[in-house]
């Protein structure tokens, strides 16, 4: 091994620039070059590949997103893409690819590697999905600023005597609605892998005003069949049959943007300096992740097409709470 080139795919992850500076310092350290792909997948077959040095990656551990950009691509995902992927690697005498991201991206790693190229990938997605880590680059991060979020929402619920309803990301998984419902006090949690209908939740923070709370709050993920998009005009629509007022906040992108906790640093760092000791020793086609406190290998083929589901036992011990 004497070049690699490490790239970041899919969403961005607070901590995704920590573990790219522990890649490009741990690789030097062996005395290799690292090359960083710029904008994932795309970037690779576009031939955005530019020499990395310990300088290059100086000061970035602190920042939010990746500096190398990221990107989603369906030509990638063709035969012909892989190829013109293949061929930019060869070009630069690049032997080694890290990438750094989620499912999609561990999927392109997967498919890289048994075409013969040594990778090993990075478990970073706020998700929390993927099959290999117990917690991934971005989650705490993500968690902190819901939490805030919610935090504060409650402050000027109660003083109003409102419902608060809070929207958090999680397309496909529940992971970080359930968490914060159980951390931020929630009175109901609505999540993809266990749907609440409207009048379900409108039941719910009937109930909660019932027995004397001020307020009252209501965390949806974005997956959701019943998200806030459904949910807000089903309220507007039969308003005169609640005694209460609900009020929407839809936290989107915000939950990705944050700087990363100390936690996601050293996360980060922990996994980018285990992805080079993977291609160091020979252990290519791997995910890394940390699994009971340890930074374990996984191999991407047990990874792919399939995701790791929150742990539903969490929902009821929420709604046991929220009395």
């Amino acid at each position: 091994m004497q070049r690699i080139a490490v790239l970041t795919s899919g969403g961005d992850a607070p901590g995704m620039n920590a573990a790219i500076r522990a890649v490009v310092r741990q690789a030097r350290v062996r005395g290799w070059e690292t090359f960083g792909v710029s904008h994932g997948f795309r970037g690779l077959m576009e031939n955005q590949v530019r020499e990395l040095g310990p300088r290059d990656v100086g000061g970035i551990m602190q920042q939010g997103g990746t500096v190398l950009g990221s990107a989603r691509s369906d030509e990638f995902k063709t035969a012909e893409g892989q190829t013109h992927a293949l061929a930019v690697l060869a070009a630069h005498g690049i032997d080694g690819l890290v990438v750094i991201g989620g499912n999609g991206s561990q999927a392109g790693a997967h498919s890289l590697a048994e075409q013969g190229i040594a990778v090993v990938g990075i478990a970073s997605t706020i998700d929390n999905d993927l099959v290999g880590s117990d917690i991934t680059i971005g989650v705490d991060t993500a968690l902190n600023v819901g939490l805030e979020a919610i935090d504060r929402l409650r402050v000027t619920a109660s003083s109003h005597n409102r419902g608060a309803l809070v929207e958090v990301m999680g397309r496909h998984c529940g992971y970080l609605a359930l968490m914060l419902g159980i951390t931020g006090g929630a009175e109901a949690i609505v999540i993809p892998e266990a749907e609440l209908e409207p009048d379900e939740v409108i039941g719910v923070v009937q109930r909660a005003f019932d027995r004397g709370k001020a307020h009252a709050i209501v965390v949806v993920a974005e997956g959701a069949r019943n998200n806030a998009a459904r949910l807000v005009p089903y309220f507007r629509l039969n308003r005169q049959r609640f005694g209460f007022e609900l009020r929407a906040t839809i936290l989107g992108h915000v939950q990705r943007g944050g700087t990363p906790t100390h936690f996601d640093r050293l996360l980060a760092t922990r996994l980018g300096t285990a992805a080079v000791e993977q291609l160091a020793s020979g252990g290519h086609g791997v995910l890394v992740g940390v699994v009971g406190g340890a930074v374990v290998p996984t191999p991407l083929a047990a990874v792919v097409d399939c995701t790791k589901a929150p742990d539903l036992a969490l929902l009821e011990m929420a709604r046991a709470l929220a009395q």
